[in-house]
Parts: structure tokens; sequence; C-alpha cells
């Protein structure tokens, strides 16, 4: 079973569900996801925010980070994830924002990704990627990356929870 199978399969378990923000890799991840049957029990839906205006207009990450950072940063990352969750009403928001090449982009060399995770009860992960190949490589690398660090998430999530249940052990 692959990596989107088997979020798929998670939160339709826990009947939970998944926004997603993308730039660089443009639709990819949603893509990915709608392959697998049964998706659209928890798939909310995609917001591909490619230009740097969308990620502020639509999913309200702040415009001050955007101009003094550019769009390829850990903190964009984190807030196009929680923007899309709040947008399209998900319990889950995911985001991928980064340089695909074949330039840098706003000071940053081809290759550097980030991707985030936004869950309920304050779930929050972002994580720094350098990755290496070509524009396609890196495209398909992060959206691997960002579907691994949500199952990373939801796992982490399902151990808090069993955790709570059985008395803080």
């Amino acid at each position: 079973m692959n990596e989107a199978a088997r979020l798929i399969r998670l939160l339709t378990e826990r009947e939970q569900t998944l926004a997603v923000a993308e730039s660089l890799t443009g639709g990819l991840v949603a893509a990915e996801l709608t392959s697998v049957p049964g998706a659209s029990r928890v798939f909310r839906g995609s917001v591909t925010a490619y230009a740097t205006e969308l990620k502020r207009v639509v999913l309200g990450v702040d415009g001050t980070l955007l101009a003094e950072r550019g769009a390829v940063d850990a903190e964009v990352a984190q807030q196009m994830a929680a923007g899309v969750r709040d947008v399209l009403g998900a319990s889950w928001g995911i985001a991928t924002t980064g340089v695909a090449g074949p330039d840098p982009q706003d000071g940053k060399p081809v290759g550097t990704v980030y991707v985030s995770a936004v869950g309920p009860s304050g779930s929050n992960k972002t994580v720094a990627l350098r990755l290496n190949g070509d524009r396609a490589e890196i495209r398909k690398e992060s959206v691997r990356s960002v579907l691994e660090l949500l199952s990373s998430e939801l796992r982490k999530d399902e151990r808090a929870q069993d955790t709570e249940q059985n008395g803080g052990i």
C-alpha cells in the first residue's frame, strides 16, 4: 500500500479530513491523494497557490512575512497549512513550498523545500528539506515528503490519544 492509500485509510478510520495547500508541487499532492479509491470520504480539496499574492489573499499567510522572507520559508509553509485547514474546514492541513528550479527563488537555492502539517489538538510540524535532482525529481520528492510528514504526525497524534485514554502512561 502506498503512502497516499495509507493516509486515506488512517483518516477514514479516525473520521478526520484533509486539505492541501501547494506551491512548487502544483497540484501533485492532491492528484496523488485523489488517485486512491475512497479519497472523497476524507479529502476536502486543495489550493494551488503558485503566485505569492495568493498565499496571502487566499490562505491568509502574513503579508509582512512574505515581504521580508519570500514564499520559500518554514513559517510560510506552516501558515499555508493552517490557512488551507481553516479555509476548507478540514481536520488536517498540509502544505508545500519551495524551489524546484531551474533557477533560485527569493535568494533560496534550487532544492530548498518546506513541508508542513497542521492538525487538531495543536499538532503542528514543519520540515526543511534540501533536495537534489531536476525539477521533476524535486517535485516528486516534495510530494512524498509531505505525505510522509502527515503520516508521522497522525501516528504521533494516535500515540498521544492512546496515552490519554490509558491514564497518562
